[in-house]
């Protein structure tokens, strides 16, 4: 059974399995505590928790293990976000969105009508639309999105080959003592807390290539070419060169941002800039640019 989205919104499976709840309702509030038994009593009036044939579940229902039911996310006071995204191509099987600083690609934390993925489905009313890889929601620039589910596959596959030519602009420090191009690899993995990733003896599994584009002396405008896709491997590349990027509330040491607007003159200075690879479904050569620029 398909269900379909709402607003933009796909539906969150939950499955249910055995217990002592009585009602849906009780299951929900108990196991899911960070939404109100309240708002989950007002999901359920306005039909916003369906079952695994998507009919609305009633306020009273029975609670039945091992079935599934499915909600849709919605935050009251979800934040809006200073800037919009915009579309770069779009054909009948890809679209590449240029996204801004702080926008997350696919609903995360606070932000669901705000990210990309809901955003672009509403604009478009593609629903089978999915984001072919991901970038952080602090990096600015290049997404690919895939319009069908056929094809999801083909362009994977340029990703987990290494077929896809990757280029970011980063600012950061400069350093008179070291040479220009240069290739990093380390071994990453994850560090402490969890959301962050840290280098360690072994065996590499990523590699940045790393060229200069220009500096004042102080500051340096540099071109990173990844060419493996390991979670904030240019972050910590670059940090590990003594290069910490201009922005970043991670690296080299978590500096937790206050839960207010974004600020776009605190932005990471991380934007995926170019994009370059042979269309699998089409066969034709794509090349795409940001039109975004980092504050040099």
């Amino acid at each position: 059974m398909h269900v379909p989205t709402r607003h933009g919104v796909g539906p969150t499976g939950v499955f249910l399995p055995a217990g002592p709840w009585p009602t849906v309702l009780d299951f929900l509030a108990e196991r899911m505590p960070h939404i109100s038994r309240e708002a989950w009593a007002n999901r359920l009036r306005s039909q916003s928790v369906l079952n695994a044939e998507g009919q609305p579940v009633l306020l009273t229902q029975t609670y039945t293990p091992h079935t599934r039911l499915f909600y849709y996310r919605h935050i009251a006071d979800e934040p809006k976000l200073p800037e919009q995204a915009s579309i770069v191509f779009d054909d009948d099987h890809l679209l590449v969105a240029d996204k801004p600083h702080f926008m997350p690609v696919t609903p995360a934390g606070r932000y669901v009508q705000q990210s990309l993925l809901v955003q672009l489905k509403i604009l478009t009313g593609c629903d089978d639309l999915v984001p072919l890889h991901r970038i952080d929601r602090e990096t600015a620039g290049l997404v690919l999105m895939g319009k069908r589910p056929a094809d999801r596959d083909a362009y994977h596959a340029l990703f987990r080959q290494q077929h896809i030519h990757k280029i970011y602009h980063a600012i950061a420090p400069f350093r008179a003592d070291l040479t220009w191009p240069r290739t990093h690899t380390s071994r990453l993995v994850e560090g402490e807390p969890f959301y962050r990733m840290q280098e360690v003896p072994g065996v590499a599994n990523s590699e940045t290539r790393i060229g200069l584009l220009r500096s004042d002396g102080c500051r340096a405008l540099y071109q990173l070419e990844p060419v493996s896709g390991k979670r904030h491997q240019l972050r910590v590349h670059m940090l590990a060169l003594g290069l910490p990027l201009e922005g970043d509330l991670l690296y080299p040491e978590v500096r937790p941002r206050p839960d207010a607007p974004e600020d776009p003159g605190q932005a990471l200075q991380l934007l995926a800039q170019r994009i370059a690879f042979t269309d699998p479904v089409t066969g034709a050569e794509r090349v795409f640019e940001s039109q975004r620029s980092l504050h040099f």
